[in-house]
């Protein structure tokens, strides 16, 4: 019988149906990498989301180990070059999470536009400022995508129904149907109100919005940071946000998570969240019955 450790938090329907198939199923959720180390063994599977860290060392301990399984879009917190050194499948579920991370992007930019976070702070501490937030319209507004995959054209066909204007830039794609693609990111930074970064953290994209991308924004822009922690020098942001250089951003990925003291904190123009973009039960469901499908597809019974 095949054998299943799910490491984080996952839709309880995807337990319950894997348990119904056959599949030996057990979850212990908040495993540091030495407890990893020594619970892993015996186990053919290991399903996790953001939280769990599978690293090189994890990988060699599991010596029954064929596949890990990712809850969501980005694998950053798998070691993939030692997986297939020992010759495990590293699967992810793309298409489950992309309405509901869209969705944020744009709930984030509302937020920023209309300065509604700032208004419930001011309204809660018993307030009633109401001339001092006035806000702007997302219509007639530039979104600028850094990344254009499935999530970048879930939001850019959002966008385009609010009557925003869309560019892109995505060195891997050749067409985009919901806006148009520019020649280089700094073309994104220089033009763009509304920047919403739609990538992967690798090698490649570390800090890839560095302090000479932030410079180049406008000083009325907006960051939109939901794509996956460690693409934004977050030293450089906040320190743009608290100078005025830039409008402001939104945050729900980070460097570092969970988030400890950080320089994005305090700041009344930056919104964080903490890496909540699939966290609707509707994506959750969505994921579970991929996850449910993949295990299928590489354990059959």
């Amino acid at each position: 019988m095949a054998k299943i450790l799910v490491c984080d938090a996952i839709d309880e329907k995807c337990i319950n149906t894997l348990k119904e198939l056959g599949y030996e199923v057990h979850q212990q959720t908040g495993m540091d990498e030495a407890t990893l180390i020594e619970k892993v063994p015996p186990y053919h599977a290991m399903i996790v989301r953001s939280a769990t860290k599978v690293t090189a060392k994890v990988i060699a301990a599991a010596e029954n180990l064929k596949v890990v399984l990712r809850g969501g879009v980005g694998i950053d917190n798998i070691d993939s070059e030692a997986a297939k050194e020992h010759d495990v499948h590293v699967r992810n579920t793309p298409a489950a999470s992309s309405h509901a991370v869209a969705e944020l992007a744009l709930t984030k930019m509302f937020a920023l536009a209309g300065k509604y976070t700032l208004a419930n702070a001011s309204m809660q501490a018993g307030k009633w400022e109401k001339k001092k937030f006035k806000g702007t319209e997302l219509a007639g507004k530039v979104l600028g995508l850094i990344g254009s995959g499935r999530i970048g054209s879930e939001v850019a066909r959002l966008a385009s129904a609010l009557g925003m204007s869309v560019i892109a830039y995505d060195p891997y794609v050749t067409t985009f149907e919901f806006g148009t693609l520019v020649d280089s990111k700094e073309d994104v930074f220089k033009t763009a109100d509304y920047i919403s970064l739609h990538l992967p953290f690798n090698e490649s994209t570390a800090n890839i919005v560095s302090k000479e991308m932030i410079d180049l924004m406008k000083p009325t822009a907006f960051l939109i940071q939901c794509a996956r922690g460690g693409v934004v020098d977050e030293a450089a942001f906040a320190a743009a946000a608290r100078e005025g250089k830039v409008g402001g951003g939104a945050f729900d990925v980070f460097a570092d998570e969970p988030l400890g003291d950080s320089p994005l904190r305090g700041i009344d123009n930056i919104i964080l969240t903490p890496h909540i973009g699939a966290s609707t039960k509707e994506a959750q469901a969505r994921i579970g019955d991929e996850l449910v499908e993949i295990i299928k597809e590489e354990l059959p019974l």
